[in-house]
């Protein structure tokens, strides 16, 4: 029975399913691409001193503009970016909700390139912005010239680009990014490139924030959920021209970061080199994945991110709910023949590892014929 039946929910939202994945007490949590490591101590007694500080004025407002914090994040990316071309929100994905409810809505459309984040057709249901499918390869690559036809063709107002791509990993060229943002310009396009885990990308892996520089319609966005292990917080933010940011702001609710939340920002950033200092042992787990399932016999896609995502499983759903059972818990993305794993720390790495091997082995001995 629909829920819903009775009440006059708009038609664009019938049949939809809410974001989200199981959220279970297991021992080793791999399926929701969190970093895996506890906060330095010197992080968490500097954020619970900012805190402290900030909550003997909760009886007033916080700074409506949230400036130290634009700063503080101006700094961090570099790139000659200053407060003025800085955004923020409760996570990236208010950020992207932010985008699409001023540049998106009824009759406008939003264009993302599938396996993508799923947040995508579900922000633009939520603004009753139309959602358009792009096409990749059978590799789940996305080409230069693809994507830039495919956009010439549909016209879209607002276009996706996920690099690292979730759920496959994988980063876009800056040659894919360029090819987007002039075939936008028939529709005067807004191009967002999502990049929340460019932390992790491979040395020598350009960023787009290279290319904001005179294109006023290109947007990176970034989180502080996943490199900087602050997912709890909930704060994700944008770099663009000023006038990009100057347009969130018709459309952010009053005072949208709380006083706790800017408290807890502005004593991460301060702490960057120590928040930043797992990274590195991240990617050496991600690329320990990526090598032991090649061995495997399974096929790992390269990864920039700090999850892998690997196919060539006859019954995906069966190796899941097993890993599950081992308390090994790992994404089923719904792609035939594929899962998706975090890179956690050496001992969860190690206990995925271990158990997916079990499994395959399981399998391959049900499956060999009695002599």
């Amino acid at each position: 029975m629909d829920p819903f039946e009775r009440l006059p929910l708009r038609d664009n939202l019938r049949g939809l399913k809410p974001y989200g994945a199981p959220q279970l007490d297991v021992p080793n949590m791999l399926n929701v691409n969190e970093n895996t490591h506890p906060l330095p101590v010197e992080v968490r007694d500097s954020i619970a001193e900012d805190v402290r500080a900030a909550a003997a004025n909760l009886n007033r407002y916080p700074d409506r503009e949230f400036s130290e914090l634009r700063e503080r994040l101006a700094g961090y990316l570099g790139h000659n970016l200053t407060a003025a071309n800085i955004w923020a929100g409760n996570g990236s994905n208010e950020v992207l909700q932010h985008i699409l409810q001023a540049f998106g809505g009824p009759g406008r459309s939003a264009m993302g390139f599938p396996p993508t984040y799923s947040m995508y057709p579900l922000l633009a249901a939520g603004t009753d912005t139309e959602y358009i499918k792009g096409v990749r390869a059978d590799d789940f690559e996305l080409s230069a010239e693809s994507a830039a036809q495919q956009v010439r063709e549909a016209q879209p107002n607002i276009v996706f680009l996920c690099s690292p791509n979730n759920p496959t990993g994988t980063a876009l060229g800056l040659d894919v990014i360029k090819a987007v943002y002039d075939a936008g310009e028939a529709s005067n396009a807004i191009i967002i490139v999502d990049e929340a885990y460019a932390e992790f990308s491979h040395v020598g892996t350009p960023s787009a924030l290279t290319l904001l520089e005179g294109r006023e319609r290109l947007i990176v966005s970034r989180t502080m959920s996943k490199a900087f292990a602050l997912a709890g917080a909930r704060l994700g933010y944008m770099a663009a021209a000023p006038s990009v940011a100057d347009a969130m702001r018709l459309v952010r609710l009053p005072y949208h970061l709380s006083a706790v939340t800017q408290a807890t920002a502005n004593a991460a950033l301060k702490h960057v080199d120590a928040l930043l200092a797992n990274v590195e042992d991240i990617k050496m787990q991600r690329d320990r994945i990526v090598d032991e399932l090649k061995r495997m016999g399974l096929q790992p896609a390269s990864s920039d991110s700090n999850f892998v995502f690997f196919g060539g499983l006859e019954n995906p759903a069966l190796v899941w709910q097993e890993l599950l059972n081992r308390g090994v818990l790992i994404r089923d993305v719904g792609i035939p023949g594929h899962l998706r794993v975090t890179a956690g720390t050496e001992a969860e790495t190690t206990a995925f590892l271990t158990g997916l091997e079990e499994i395959l082995e399981k399998s391959q001995s049900d499956a060999a014929p009695i002599e």
